[in-house]
């Protein structure tokens, strides 16, 4: 028997889902899918260094970044990834867990870059400044990804 005052039901907790019409409207994530275009498959954490990098060159993309324990990190962006997965327009690459755009989200992008305006190209150019500092952070993460797996393969035998 239950202890008095303690119920066992079920709560629901109800949260609007996000649909694709939702980011039409949102430059945020429209500016993060063509930063993803813009690098190729890229790591999270390279991701983070790389928004944070065009922040700092006059590109606000609306972020907010502090570090933990010596890692950068934003709140905002780990959310519009996770929608933008959610959504199909990014994937993880299961053998690298880097991101990437998807044939779904090319064709969003291309149907609304333009909301971008003059930032487009700013961001496609910044990417390409900053692509020499934020390769070693996704070489990092992409070998860290690699130990840990070979880690498991051992720990099982």
């Amino acid at each position: 028997m239950a202890a008095p005052g303690k119920s066992k039901e079920l709560k629901i907790i109800t949260r609007p889902a996000i649909t694709v019409a939702d980011i039409t409207n949102d430059l945020r994530k429209i500016s993060l899918l063509q930063i993803i275009k813009s690098f190729g498959e890229i790591t999270e954490k390279a991701l983070m260094y790389l928004a944070k990098g065009i922040q700092d060159k006059d590109v606000n993309l609306g972020y907010h970044f502090f570090e933990v324990a010596g890692s950068l990190t934003s709140k905002e962006l780990k959310e519009d990834i996770i929608a933008l997965l959610y959504l199909g327009l990014i994937e993880t690459n299961p053998r690298n867990k880097k991101l990437r755009i998807t044939s779904e989200g090319l064709e969003f992008l291309e149907r609304n870059v333009d909301r971008l305006g003059e930032n487009k190209e700013k961001i496609a150019g910044l990417v390409e400044e900053l692509r020499p500092k934020i390769i070693p952070i996704d070489a990092e993460q992409e070998l860290s990804f690699k130990l840990l797996r070979v880690s498991r393969r051992r720990r099982r035998r």
